[in-house]
């Protein structure tokens, strides 16, 4: 009788984020770090010199008491050492809790309190936020303020709680230690959604949904970075793992360039130039600023070729003018902080991308339109319906929260309005909490929002609802003209009626010099509401 066989069998390979940071340090160790400063100052280090003192930063962690499962809060800008921070804590379990410094003490203190961080870490210049923060938020026990280019290392004066300058503290307490070891579905980060649309709720991202998260996004048709880019890393690190980007770069080998807390258009085109970036990420109100700066200086960006833009949708006329300006393919995407954040992307290839799209998901993510109850709608193609989502990377269930996020199904629902076209390339059409009920029948400020966005005059625009004693709301049309242009309200009003109902036309048209943003670079709507609603 012949033996059972024994089937073969894989290796065990825990996807955890120290991993990437090995990888890089290994076969791309001299690939360049570079942070930007106060002064136009620089700094860089190569990844095998970066994960060095990562490594020993988790030594500092342990020796102030910080073990597997700890939140370490982050204060801090787009630097080195924020990175140092996030490998060093990631690698030996500790949770990184990223926070954004625009935001509120009062709300600080509130998420700071539900993550029990035990150590903060702040750039130099949030000394006074960090004072502001320690008499509410009692269970800090130290705060290290990090190294950045050219800045003032002056310590806060917060009475009771020891605090650190980040280069003494790393050579009086770093150690190296043995990373990993640990399950892939430990939490890696802690961050809060914005609460633009209602309280901020925390999202847990675990080692392996990061891991996933970043192939994801190394996909061809997505970012697709190689060891030839040199990444413009313009978003915040606290906005969403910074989209992710600290995470795919180390892994393809890509040079990074961190920009600090200086993010004006002077500032971000000398960088351009200086370090030839290839690909920029961030917001649009980010890249307006650059090409406000070409057009003023006459100056130019001959390296870029891709800038990638999130947050909310962009009018085609911004879109137009930044690919004309720049001379770079903008891929327009779209996701959020449960999605860690990627959702859908344009591939840059696409014979034809328009502002209004935001393509298709990658391998990995998967995409359902339902009515308002949840119900899949019969046909996906051609019709508006609710968004929801499931995969490797998004939210299952909030922190602190035992309910799940999710439906018996796996979907999350985003709250998004969006469209699926016959190619699979979606557009997101509006937010279900932005819908406007007038006489009892539905407008979405979306639509009119692209309308209007689309205009050579108009830099922003947006759309909010005003309360009417007949109707129950109307709309209101509140334009942030484009600098130097003018734009009367029958333009603005008969580029509306040529494509909307009557009805759907604002009854009140509101000109801003500067539209407000929420922290997170989002047009701020609860603001707007506050103002004009």
């Amino acid at each position: 009788m012949i033996g059972a066989r024994i089937p073969g069998a894989m290796q065990s390979y825990a996807l955890t984020l120290d991993r990437l940071i090995d990888h890089a340090a290994k076969w791309h160790g001299a690939a360049e770090v570079v942070s930007a400063g106060e002064g136009g100052a620089t700094s860089r280090i190569g990844y095998a010199g970066l994960r060095e003192r990562s490594n020993r930063l988790s030594g500092a962690l342990r020796k102030l008491g910080l073990r597997e499962g700890d939140h370490l809060g982050l204060l801090a800008w787009n630097s080195q050492a924020h990175m140092e921070c996030w490998y060093g804590a990631m690698g030996i379990g500790v949770v990184c809790h990223t926070l954004n410094p625009r935001l509120a003490p009062a709300h600080l203190a509130d998420v700071i309190r539900q993550a029990g961080n035990p150590l903060l870490a702040i750039s130099p210049d949030l000394a006074p936020l960090a004072e502001a923060l320690m008499p509410l938020c009692p269970g800090i026990r130290h705060v290290v303020v990090l190294e950045e280019p050219g800045a003032d290392l002056s310590l806060p004066d917060i009475p009771g709680v020891p605090v650190w300058r980040y280069a003494q503290w790393l050579a009086e307490y770093g150690e190296p230690v043995e990373w990993g070891g640990f399950d892939e579905n430990l939490p890696a980060g802690l961050c809060f959604t914005s609460g633009t649309t209602g309280a901020p709720k925390g999202v847990t991202y675990t080692h392996r949904s990061n891991y996933l998260h970043t192939i994801h996004q190394l996909q061809a048709d997505v970012i697709g970075l190689t060891v030839r880019d040199t990444v413009l890393v313009a978003v915040p690190m606290f906005h969403a793992n910074g989209w992710g980007v600290p995470f795919s770069g180390p892994a393809a080998g890509a040079k990074l360039v961190l920009p600090g807390r200086h993010q004006d258009g002077a500032s971000l085109a000398g960088l351009i130039e200086a370090e030839g970036v290839t690909v920029a990420v961030g917001v649009a109100t980010v890249w307006l600023g650059l090409v406000d700066h070409l057009d003023r200086t006459g100056g130019a960006v001959p390296s870029l070729q891709r800038v990638l833009l999130g947050g909310s949708p962009v009018p085609q006329a911004l879109m137009d003018r930044l690919e004309h300006r720049l001379g770079a393919t903008v891929q327009t995407s779209w996701g959020m902080t449960e999605m860690s954040p990627l959702g859908t992307t344009t591939p840059a290839t696409a014979p034809v991308r328009r502002a209004a799209q935001s393509g298709r998901p990658p391998l990995g993510v998967d995409l359902l339109l339902t009515d308002a109850e949840g119900v899949a709608l019969p046909e996906q193609r051609g019709r508006e319906g609710r968004l929801r989502v499931r995969g490797a990377s998004v939210v299952e269930r909030y922190f602190g929260h035992d309910a799940p996020a999710t439906d018996g199904d796996g979907w999350f629902d985003t709250g998004d309005l969006a469209m699926i076209d016959a190619s699979g390339n979606v557009s997101i059409t509006g937010r279900a909490k932005d819908l406007i009920k007038s006489g009892g029948e539905w407008i979405n400020p979306g639509e009119i929002e692209a309308i209007v966005g689309s205009l050579p005059e108009v830099a922003q625009a947006a759309v909010i609802a005003r309360e009417h004693p007949k109707w129950g709301e109307r709309p209101v049309l509140v334009v942030e003209p484009r600098k130097g242009a003018e734009i009367s309200d029958e333009t603005l009003m008969a580029a509306l009626r040529a494509k909307v109902a009557s009805w759907w036309l604002p009854d009140a048209i509101i000109r801003v010099a500067e539209m407000p943003l929420a922290p997170t670079g989002k047009i701020d709507k609860k603001r707007l509401g506050a103002d004009y609603g």
